[in-house]
């Protein structure tokens, strides 16, 4: 983590990073409970490599950030909608035959 400065009287930068600090605090220090400054750098570097690399972000369509940057959110929206509509295929032959 680095230290950003936001642009004075910018709120969607601060705005930013606020929701930042509210996910940081939220899913991480409040549940971890650290005793002391390692452990507590060691929980938001585990965070950050799970925020980064596994924790879907409503922000940028449900893809992690990860994917986001390697421009994979072509595939995996194809890859979702490809699985919605085999459901939605099966679902309609369930109700053909329950009938």
């Amino acid at each position: 983590m680095t230290h950003v400065r936001t642009s004075p009287y910018y709120p969607q930068s601060n705005g930013k990073i606020e929701r930042w600090h509210k996910s940081l605090k939220g899913e991480c220090i409040r549940p971890g409970t650290p005793l002391s400054l390692e452990d507590a750098r060691r929980l938001v570097e585990g965070y950050v490599e799970h925020y980064n690399n596994v924790r879907l972000n409503s922000a940028i369509g449900y893809i992690t950030p990860k994917d986001m940057l390697a421009g994979h959110q072509q595939e995996i929206q194809a890859e979702r909608d490809r699985k919605l509509d085999a459901a939605k295929e099966q679902r309609k032959n369930r109700r053909q035959g329950a009938a």
